[in-house]
């Protein structure tokens, strides 16, 4: 009998290990695929199945290097810092330092000054599922004024100004994607913890998984990519200053697959928070939301995914936690377009 038992167990080692080879070949061959149709755009992915990781690579860290890009190279995650504020925002909730229905009045900077109109009206999860209704800053007049740093000149007196003078939330409860929103959810962080922003997510992600190759500033580091725009020109890392909680990460696959592997897993902190952030707090025709998260069904599965897009870098991660898989794709060039077709390609032929 024991005999039988440890020749199951063995068979069944096996067998998984032999599945895991398919999904990890089936991945590189959609990668590589990609890759020989678009060779002047660098992709690193790192994927991860019931705690086993995966990484693949193609192209160079720019077009004048040699250099091959791999699991350590460096992205801007972009927007995809989102859902590590909102993560954080879900640790304050456990931790007790804020409720998530809580109205933001309280937790304000005392720069900002809300009309009669908006006080006690806006609700902390209104922020993190972008349907306060508050306006946003002008990304697009930004960006001609200053393309390479277009968030550069964005300082605490001009978002004071965009908040102290909107008399109106005039579509408060509908979808409105917003730069501001978590933007005021990293100065709520910095109040209830009486920290920086900078200093609450090394201490609260960064450091305890390990993310060394993470940063929010100090990028003199020699495996960072070259970004680029859709036309080709090189695109400079963005500098978020006071907007970082939007956007300010950069980071490489192995560390972004350090954090998927911590949100897979409900024992600690950070996968904790995330079944929070997992939640429906927007639901319409057309989508579902959570705390920073987009929420995709099936027939099958439930996917929970964000997007980031610099304008010179495109990235995506997604995950289901049911099936226990997770996948980063990052690129070097703002092109949605293939970074949505390597996932839904992944997907489609090997995940679902």
């Amino acid at each position: 009998m024991k005999t039988s038992v440890k020749f199951l167990a063995a068979l069944l080692l096996i067998t998984s290990f032999a599945f895991g080879q398919d999904i990890t070949k089936k991945i590189d061959s959609i990668i590589k695929a990609n890759h020989a149709k678009n060779p002047n755009v660098g992709i690193s992915v790192g994927f991860i199945k019931n705690n086993e990781e995966y990484y693949t690579a193609y192209g160079n860290l720019s077009a004048e290097s040699q250099t091959q890009i791999d699991k350590n190279s460096l992205f801007e995650i972009a927007s995809i810092t989102k859902i590590l504020t909102s993560n954080l925002i879900a640790q304050a909730v456990i931790e007790k330092k804020i409720k998530i229905d809580d109205y933001i009045d309280n937790y304000l900077p005392k720069v900002y000054v809300l009309h009669e109109n908006l006080k006690n009206k806006i609700r902390i999860s209104d922020l993190a599922s972008h349907q306060s209704g508050l306006p946003d800053i002008d990304f697009a007049k930004l960006i001609e004024l200053n393309p390479q740093q277009p968030v550069n000149g964005i300082t605490q007196e001009s978002l004071a100004a965009i908040i102290n003078t909107c008399t109106e939330l005039k579509d408060y409860g509908k979808y409105r994607y917003s730069t501001i929103g978590y933007t005021l959810l990293g100065q709520i962080l910095e109040k209830v913890y009486n920290k920086s922003y900078d200093e609450i997510i090394r201490t609260k992600i960064f450091e305890p998984l390990k993310m060394k190759n993470t940063y929010t500033k100090d990028l003199d580091v020699k495996n960072k990519v070259v970004g680029y725009n859709p036309d080709g020109g090189t695109q400079e890392f963005f500098n978020w200053n006071i907007m970082a909680p939007a956007g300010l990460v950069k980071s490489d696959a192995s560390d972004m697959v350090k954090y998927l592997k911590a949100v897979l897993n409900k024992k600690n902190k950070v996968g904790e928070a995330a079944t929070l952030t997992e939640k429906i707090f927007y639901k319409d025709e057309k989508r579902e939301l959570g705390l920073g998260t987009n929420i995709m069904t099936d027939e099958k599965n439930t996917l929970y995914q964000k997007s980031g897009d610099s304008m010179g870098q495109s990235s995506i991660i997604c995950y289901d936690r049911a099936n226990n898989w997770g996948i980063i794709i990052l690129i070097n060039q703002r092109n949605s377009k293939i970074r949505n077709k390597l996932l839904d390609d992944i997907y489609d032929t090997v995940l679902k």
